[in-house]
């Protein structure tokens, strides 16, 4: 059974940083890409961020590209963004999702997800 559990939400002030988890089990975690969503009540999910499988490759949303980095630890099965300069509008709840083999911007595209945790950002 596949699961995946984020965490490191919380409440953090405009231009404060946060740094979210996501750790994998059931699954080989170099067979997939690893991408982070989010998503506020009554809009649709949001890609943020994508990583490749072994890390070489990643992608960002326009929202948060040159603010937000992705990381990977295939050993420890690991996926993490790290996110600065966080604004309001950056209030979500930020999901982690794998797709085996390449990054997709598309949450359809993505296999896995995991329960999502929450970001508030105060202003």
């Amino acid at each position: 059974q596949v699961q995946l559990v984020e965490s490191g939400g919380g409440l953090v002030e405009s231009g404060g940083s946060l740094r979210l988890s996501c750790v994998a089990s059931g699954l080989t975690l170099s067979d997939y890409a690893m991408g982070w969503f989010r998503q506020v009540p009554g809009k649709e999910r949001e890609f943020v961020a994508g990583i490749g499988r072994h890390g070489g490759s990643t992608h960002f949303g326009d929202a948060v590209t040159g603010r937000f980095t992705i990381s990977r630890d295939n050993v420890n099965k690991s996926v993490f963004l790290q996110m600065n300069s966080l604004q309001p509008e950056g209030t979500a709840v930020y999901y982690c999702a794998a797709r085996y083999m390449g990054i997709s911007v598309s949450e359809s595209r993505y296999d896995y997800w995991g329960q999502g945790t929450q970001v508030t950002v105060s202003s």
